[in-house]
């Protein structure tokens, strides 16, 4: 049997609308339906809304920022339990808005928050890893804590809550290596503070 020679469609008639085009189109509408149209395309995807809010630059109130995180820090743990073992994909992009989120709150004043946060963090992305064949995501993981390490090292909270959550951060961390130098360092740090 003959093989039928495949037809060459042209790029112009593929059924791509021209950037050109478009931006005519749009231009034509007004303020109120280009919002509308861009609500109704992020939709429920809170990736692209993720992606949609760090371009814009908004701001949420602490309480959100909290919940927001929570979320992201769901889905950027999350994966399929029948590819334990494999280097699986992660929503490196919600790692990203954790990471954000957690300097927000920071920057905020809500550095016992951006603790709690941390460690639900460390108990979920741990687990994570350890159930990767190579653990891809740690450094993700390990750019996010460093960001409330990092403010823990100069922060006015009482001693022992900032030992106590060392303690906590190393004792969740399933695979200990995850900032266990970093976690180490900055408990020694306070431990030899609070003894003067």
């Amino acid at each position: 049997m003959a093989k039928r020679a495949s037809k060459k469609v042209p790029k112009a008639v593929k059924g791509t609308v021209s950037a050109e085009r478009l931006r005519k189109a749009l231009s034509k509408r007004t303020k109120a339906e280009l919002v509308e149209l861009l609500v109704d395309l992020v939709g429920d995807d809170r990736q692209e809304t993720r992606g949609l809010a760090a371009w814009l630059g908004l701001e949420a109130p602490p309480e959100e920022l909290v919940a927001a995180t929570r979320q992201a820090i769901a889905d950027a743990t999350d994966f399929d339990e029948r590819e334990i073992n494999y280097n699986f994909d992660y929503d490196f992009e919600a790692y990203g808005e954790v990471k954000r989120n957690l300097g927000r709150l920071i920057k905020l004043g809500h550095l016992r928050p951006a603790m709690d946060l941390s460690l639900e963090l460390m108990e979920q992305g741990s687990y994570q890893v350890e159930m990767s064949d190579e653990g891809l995501m740690a450094e993700d993981i390990e750019e996010c804590l460093r960001v409330v390490i990092k403010a823990l090292e100069k922060c006015d909270l009482p001693a022992s809550q900032v030992i106590a959550w060392c303690g906590d951060m190393l004792e969740s961390d399933r695979v200990e290596f995850i900032c266990d130098c970093e976690l180490t360092a900055l408990r020694e740090r306070w431990e030899a503070w609070r003894s003067r």
